[in-house]
């Protein structure tokens, strides 16, 4: 394992694992330095989310956070990833304590299954409207419709599409930097560099391999370790 901003990382064979204490975002994220979680599968009340419980306005959304935020507190936190969203953010399966974060917020009425990705808390949404607990206290709106309204969820989206969009270019500068680092290398250590693959093929010395006179890495797009592979059809 190795540590990677204060969280302890993983990689099996099939998924990535992240172990470490957390700060609870709203009802459903989690962060830690630049990195932030979602919890796959459930969809939780919005944080400035009001609903209303015996004709009176309840902050359920503070109350959601407030109720996640009580779950992280009890100890260290293990996600394992399932995939990234449109944000940026690891979208993930999380436990602390051996209970799965999504279906106690599930549970205790704070958050919705999404059925359209996983089944796996159903049972737990059909519990908690049975008992009536959490939002199913209440009459609300449902949670995709009252965040497409909220100026304070659009503004957070916006600003999470701000963040991706700096992260890209950031790691697209240091993949141009490597790559010149990379053919600056080639160049001293075997005297040859071709500044495209128009040079590289007009001397005959196509493709490039990796390791062998020649090849560099700004001409090996797919980074797969061969440079100015032949076009499709062309030999």
């Amino acid at each position: 394992m190795a540590a990677i901003m204060g969280l302890c990382v993983s990689t099996p064979a099939n998924a990535q694992t992240y172990v470490g204490k957390v700060r609870a975002v709203d009802g459903d994220s989690l962060e830690i330095g630049e990195a932030r979680f979602r919890l796959f599968g459930i969809d939780a009340v919005e944080k400035h989310q009001t609903c209303d419980r015996d004709g009176q306005a309840w902050s359920c959304g503070a109350d959601a956070s407030s109720a996640f935020a009580a779950l992280v507190e009890r100890g260290s936190v293990n996600c394992t990833q399932r995939s990234t969203d449109q944000y940026g953010r690891i979208v993930a399966t999380c436990l602390v304590g051996g209970y799965d974060l999504g279906e106690q917020m599930v549970r205790q009425g704070y958050a919705v299954a999404l059925r359209d990705f996983s089944s796996a808390y159903v049972s737990a949404e059909e519990a908690a409207r049975s008992r009536g607990v959490g939002i199913w206290s209440s009459e609300f709106q449902m949670l995709s419709e009252f965040r497409a309204g909220d100026t304070h969820s659009v503004a957070e989206r916006q600003a999470m599409i701000e963040r991706k969009a700096r992260s890209d270019r950031q790691h697209q500068a240091e993949l141009r930097q490597a790559n010149r680092a990379a053919a600056l290398r080639a160049v001293q250590e075997t005297g040859v560099y071709y500044r495209n693959c128009t040079e590289a093929r007009a001397a005959g010395a196509t493709p490039l391999y990796r390791g062998l006179p020649g090849y560099g890495a700004h001409m090996d797009g797919d980074g797969d370790g061969v440079a100015c592979e032949p076009y499709r059809g062309r030999p």
